[in-house]
């Protein structure tokens, strides 16, 4: 029998709904579970392929080639369990749907209204593809009260009756604010937030407090009372030293034990946190410390680079330590007058995905950087291009290399995509084709060159990665890079799209047309960030 966990915010956004729904995920999992997690998110973007990194951060891509919600990489990350395009649903696909079927009549006529024919969709969407999974942890996006929400926490209250208290289960979190002047723990918001919430017919079983210090138990007493929960429902989610001492300090405060008991599950196993244990340990215990400089153009929103930031330091686990990230921004150089004085120092670059002409010649420049330096390099989707157009330039001597991303050019030596092969399917695009959705998206296969340096990495020649990009290398110009020590040395199966560079005379510059980082977990480190920490830590003893 599957059980659904609806988790919901109050109060303020960015409490951290992602990493709580992850973190009681893994916990349910450690005791011997099987879990999914889904997102609903109230926006009216389709999904968030069209959205600014500024705005709403990261794009996380699953297998299948879904772009959905950062939060997702969350769920990933602490589970290992896969996501897929079932699990992250939007106002806006919901509405396309919706008005798809009633152009074609498939409701006979019938008045469209948000009940009940949004409310079904959502919770048809939340139903579905579950699969033999003992609970399914339902995070909805934004905070009670909004307007856009509304539909969201019609569907769930629903589904609350429907599915009756043995198959579904409300968490809210909440904000304790201290406030210095008074000396005192204020409680009133969350008193608010839970009245919001149980206006519109939800009582939530347990309330996760996000708080920056102990709560006193007159104040849970308080809070039990008023919200009418019991008092050990009342979970302290005090701030933590790393993301990954989550899972434990929840433990530790009983929230597992909380959604057991509702659930009247009397004889699950103890949670094994060793593993979580051991990660906590070798994060907050290093052997030493490296630094990374993340060459990006959205580095002032750090979610924008959220999987690439956790792959780091995933990378940091394997090497047993601490990776601290310096972000760059790229546009700062983009003149070639301006110095480079900011990666002097630094024991290994990254050059991450990314969209357009602003910022690109800085990030070229600190490919250039990296080659000539000998610094360990590593080069992801654009940053992959750009580190192509780079050689193209300065080591083979094309003055007019460039992409056509930047417009029109006499030498491009990376292109727009027109068609490709998705599974046993053309795919087939050109420059008006909209942009939401019209990537090479998910995962394909790779073919490695033996003797490789990336083939010793990941210790095996054939690999699948999953992909977000529009544009690819041109392979007409491979002949004329491999003469300068340029080595392509992953390629897609039928050889037309060059899918991994490496130099040949360089201790680490590796870049890859696809996106490393979706796959990375703190128990399973990608083995090219493993090994690109690796000669970071090696570089950091020559500096």
């Amino acid at each position: 029998m599957t059980r659904y966990i609806f988790i919901t915010g109050g109060v303020v956004s960015s409490l951290g709904k992602g990493i709580a729904s992850a973190a009681l995920g893994a916990l349910l999992q450690a005791r011997g579970y099987k879990v999914r997690l889904r997102k609903l998110d109230p926006y009216l973007n389709v999904d968030p392929g069209t959205m600014s990194p500024r705005q709403h951060g990261e794009v996380f891509v699953t297998d299948d080639g879904a772009e959905t919600d950062l939060d997702l990489g969350h769920y990933e990350r602490f589970t290992g369990v896969a996501a897929r395009q079932s699990d992250n649903i939007t106002t806006g696909r919901i509405y396309s749907t919706i008005i798809e079927r009633e152009r074609r009549g498939d409701y006979l006529g019938a008045t469209i209204q948000v009940i009940p024919h949004v409310t079904n969709e959502i919770k048809d969407f939340v139903l579905s593809d579950a699969g033999d999974v003992d609970f399914v942890l339902c995070e909805i996006g934004g905070t009670v009260g909004d307007i856009e929400g509304l539909p969201f926490f019609e569907a769930i209250r629903q589904l609350g009756q429907e599915l009756g208290s043995e198959r579904a289960c409300f968490i809210h979190l909440t904000l304790l604010p201290y406030i210095p002047a008074a000396g005192e723990m204020k409680t009133k918001p969350t008193q608010h937030s839970v009245k919001e919430l149980r206006s519109i017919g939800i009582q939530p079983q347990v309330l996760l407090c996000r708080c920056d210090r102990p709560i006193p138990e007159n104040e849970k007493r308080k809070i039990a009372s008023f919200c009418n929960v019991r008092e050990t429902s009342v979970i302290e989610a005090r701030d933590v030293g790393h993301i990954y001492d989550v899972p434990a300090a929840y433990h530790a405060e009983g929230l597992d034990d909380e959604v057991l008991w509702h659930f009247r599950i009397n004889d699950a196993p103890e949670p094994d946190l060793t593993k979580w244990e051991a990660i906590a340990n070798t994060v907050h215990n290093p052997d030493g410390e490296v630094t990374i400089g993340l060459v990006g153009k959205y580095v002032d929103v750090p979610d924008a680079y959220k999987s690439v930031s956790e792959a780091l330091v995933h990378g940091g686990l394997a090497n047993n330590v601490r990776v601290k990230v310096e972000m760059i921004d790229s546009e700062a150089f983009d003149d070639e007058t301006t110095p480079l004085e900011v990666l002097e120092g630094i024991h290994g670059i990254i050059l991450p995905g990314g969209f357009g002409e602003r910022g690109a010649r800085g990030k070229m420049r600190a490919a250039r950087f990296a080659r000539e330096r000998n610094v360990p390099c590593f080069g992801i989707c654009y940053g992959m291009q750009l580190s192509v157009v780079e050689a193209a330039v300065n080591l083979a001597g094309i003055k007019d290399a460039a992409t056509t991303e930047f417009g029109p050019t006499a030498e491009p030596i990376v292109g727009l995509m027109s068609e490709w092969t998705k599974g046993n399917q053309k795919v087939t695009r050109d420059e008006a084709t909209d942009m939401g959705g019209t990537m090479r998206l998910g995962a394909y296969p790779a073919r490695l060159k033996e003797g490789s340096k990336v083939a010793e990495v990941y210790g095996t020649l054939d690999i699948s990665e999953r992909h977000r990009h529009r544009y690819e290398v041109n392979v007409d110009y491979i002949e004329r890079l491999e003469a300068q020590g340029v080595i392509f040395s992953g390629m897609s199966p039928d050889g037309v799209l060059p899918e991994i560079i490496e130099l040949a005379d360089h201790p680490w510059f590796i870049a890859v047309q696809y996106h490393p980082e979706l796959k990375s977990r703190p128990m399973e480190p990608h083995p090219l960030f493993a090994s690109f920490i690796g000669a970071a830590v090696t570089q950091s003893r020559l500096v």
